[in-house]
């Protein structure tokens, strides 16, 4: 049986930062240049083999403006991974970044994240410096991708980054609890 993992995309207030064309991307293996702005929630599924072990991502695609926002809070629950995607193209977009992951860590327990600039196909509408994105990555100790959903650009490496850190994290966890359970055995003598 495959392991089950909850990853959420969480994104700016925007519509059209390419979340779901990653999403598509990445479950279907296909891009279309026109989709309709996700109300409410969606989500795919897809099973990856990583490092011999199935699992099987639930990916959940959350509507980004403020009117859902209560609908997407309810997503925090139970998540073990997280996808901040923000536009290369739209430096207001990255400026949303922190607040994001501000608000995903007074809502979530421990949680995985990846910050992603996506749209990283044109580097005449490039806005986001890399550098800029890689140093606030770095003080916000999570891993940068650039990535193109049109290109097909680090989609399927992004994600399994996101999966493997949640695998090692999960097991870390289950390690912990072993530990922690071994600690607390009392032996008696006779």
């Amino acid at each position: 049986m495959a392991m089950v993992f909850i990853v959420v995309f969480f994104f700016d207030y925007f519509s059209g930062v390419g979340k779901s064309s990653l999403l598509i991307r990445f479950s279907d293996n296909t891009f279309s240049g026109s989709y309709i702005t996700t109300i409410g929630v969606d989500f795919k599924i897809r099973t990856v083999l990583l490092n011999g072990e199935r699992v099987k991502l639930q990916i959940w695609d959350t509507a980004g403006q403020e009117r859902f926002r209560t609908i997407t809070n309810t997503y925090y629950r139970g998540t073990h991974g997280v996808i901040v995607v923000y536009d290369v193209t739209n430096g207001e977009s990255f400026g949303n970044v922190k607040r994001w992951l501000q608000e995903i860590e007074s809502n979530c327990d421990v949680v995985n994240k990846v910050l992603v600039g996506n749209k990283n196909d044109d580097p005449n509408r490039k806005v986001v410096i890399t550098e800029d994105a890689q140093r606030f990555a770095n003080q916000m100790d999570i891993r940068l991708f650039e990535t193109s959903a049109k290109d097909n650009i680090n989609v399927e490496e992004m994600f399994l980054a996101i999966t493997e850190q949640v695998l090692r994290h999960k097991k870390k966890t289950q390690e912990d609890t072993k530990s922690e359970a071994n600690n607390d055995t009392v032996q008696l003598k006779k």
